[in-house]
């Protein structure tokens, strides 16, 4: 992908660049780096049904984990934190990762509608920093701050 985005972006002129399918905070960055400007993909609202929620670097995220809390997991058993703690959305500010895993494990509708909230919230709310770091000129700086070697 990063090939033929190598090839085809300085063959356009200076519209607006739209990339579908592409969900990964990895390539998002890869991808903005290259000159895209807005993406659509199926990812968080996909991934939040499996039981996976975005987290960002200050809360464990990182691209060994694919930035992503499996809600699944037992540890979260007991787990009094939000889903990630540097996160504003409603489901952070009103439930637990216990509270969640209860949702999730009891096949809850409400998880569903609550992890979408919060993987959508997350995306908007890294797409804005992204934004911002590019108005600043730090957008390689906020890049390397997500991407850091594991």
């Amino acid at each position: 992908m990063h090939q033929v985005l190598d090839w085809t972006i300085p063959r356009l002129d200076d519209r607006p660049r739209h990339l579908l399918g592409i969900g990964e905070i990895d390539d998002i960055f890869e991808c903005v780096a290259r000159g895209i400007d807005t993406f659509d993909c199926v990812s968080p609202t996909r991934i939040a049904r499996r039981g996976s929620l975005l987290l960002s670097p200050q809360s464990g995220g990182s691209r060994q984990n694919k930035f992503r809390l499996n809600i699944k997991s037992a540890r979260f058993k007991e787990d009094d934190l939000p889903v990630d703690p540097a996160c504003s959305c409603p489901t952070c500010c009103r439930y637990s990762r216990a509270y969640l895993r209860h949702l999730y494990v009891s096949g809850e509708l409400s998880y569903f509608r609550l992890a979408t909230l919060h993987n959508l919230h997350f995306m908007l709310r890294l797409m804005e920093s992204i934004r911002e770091s590019i108005k600043c000129g730090s957008f390689m700086e906020l890049r390397g701050r997500w991407l850091k070697a594991i």
